[in-house]
């Protein structure tokens, strides 16, 4: 279920770069993406190692004699946060490679943190490494393979993890995202070095989902958990990093008006998000309150993963609650302004207009959870997800 387009992407990377690092949470599909393209299309010999295995992270404690052993070959490094000093090694070795004429498909990186938190990498790969995310399933790629009995409502309410969306029922879907939960706070967050205690990290990802959608008062979750400010900043860009929250920034263009200058946080999965929230049946999660910030979260995350890097995106509130809940700005000056309404008929209040006049938006689009497209008031044009998507992808 993975779209075409990173096929594409991660195939012209490695026939152009000599390092490629492909990022994304874990159990997203990584490995598997990995050793499917480059069995297909890497014209070298292949050899693979997984930093989480203790005999492979061995095979590193003289890492550039081991790898000097991999010469003309690709050498695939799964879990590669695990051992950041590798970036240093592996600048030499690409320079003297260069010298000798191998140039591209030398080393591809698998890695469960971000670009950001991987810092070395960009200080010491710069020029010579391209950067990939894999993302969990979206709406594009599930249809894709099932365009007749693709059901949104499923990959909604378990989430794009393939082993929780593809899972025989509910109860399993359920105990996959339980087990994935607390591997990452009592394993995985500390394997990268990140000293926290599993019960407060859980208790932090939990309270945070229950702003899902929303701005978060660092300040005040901190006296919850008896931390300080920056402690609390530090867990956010912790589990920013790793993939599972997603900061959305407010617009920063220029306006008279006073505007909310916090980030809106989403739990980038909703099936976690769910998991965390403890909503574990459909028909009593169609009843909680939370239904519409969980919407409108499934609703950006999928639109957010669409987009090329050639966007830009952000969401507009003032201090007096006029809002967009989602900007995109594209390469050609567009400025699309999407409200996101869990209805059939969607409404749209006048402050959605006066927003988009501050933002100088040059379309206007309302989100709703029916599948037709219509105009609404003032050239708004109310239109489904999966036609919206189709808009962005053209």
């Amino acid at each position: 279920m993975i779209t075409r387009q990173l096929k594409n992407d991660l195939i012209k990377a490695l026939k152009s770069m000599p390092v490629v690092a492909l990022l994304g949470s874990r159990q997203v599909g990584k490995t598997t993406l990995a050793l499917e393209i480059t069995n297909t299309i890497v014209n070298k010999p292949t050899s693979y190692i997984d930093l989480e295995l203790d005999t492979d992270f061995a095979k590193l404690a003289d890492p550039e004699s081991y790898l000097r052993r991999f010469e003309n070959q690709l050498l695939i490094i799964d879990e590669v946060q695990l051992k950041p000093d590798l970036f240093r090694i592996l600048r030499g070795l690409i320079d003297v490679r260069k010298r000798a004429g191998e140039r591209n498909a030398q080393f591809l990186l698998l890695g469960s943190a971000s670009r950001d938190l991987l810092q070395h990498t960009s200080q010491t790969l710069a020029g010579r490494i391209r950067f990939l995310e894999l993302k969990p399933l979206t709406i594009p790629e599930v249809q894709a393979t099932d365009p007749l009995g693709f059901n949104p409502e499923k990959l909604w309410f378990r989430g794009g993890f393939p082993d929780s969306y593809l899972a025989t029922t509910d109860n399993e879907s359920w105990d996959w995202r339980s087990a994935f939960i607390s591997s990452y706070v009592e394993r995985d967050i500390p394997q990268m070095g990140l000293q926290i205690p599993a019960a407060r990290m859980r208790r932090f990802w939990t309270m945070l989902s229950h702003f899902h959608g929303q701005q978060v008062n660092l300040s005040n979750l901190g006296k919850s958990l008896e931390v300080s400010h920056t402690t609390i900043r530090n867990y956010l860009d912790i589990l920013t990093d790793l993939y599972m929250i997603r900061q959305v920034q407010p617009w920063a263009g220029n306006t008279k008006k006073r505007l909310v200058k916090s980030p809106k946080i989403y739990v980038r999965d909703t099936g976690i998000l769910h998991r965390l929230l403890n909503i574990s049946d459909y028909e009593m999660f169609l009843g909680n309150p939370i239904i519409g910030h969980s919407w409108e979260g499934f609703i950006v995350e999928n639109i957010i993963s669409t987009l090329s890097d050639k966007w830009r995106y952000s969401y507009y509130r003032t201090t007096t609650q006029t809002e967009i809940d989602l900007i995109i700005e594209g390469p050609r000056a567009e400025v699309w302004a999407i409200a996101i309404k869990r209805t059939a008929a969607p409404k749209i209040k006048a402050a959605f207009h006066t927003a988009c006049a501050d933002v100088n938006a040059t379309k206007k689009f309302v989100i709703y959870s029916g599948t037709e497209c219509f105009p609404i008031a003032e050239n708004t044009e109310a239109i489904g997800i999966v036609e919206f998507l189709t808009l962005i992808t053209e």
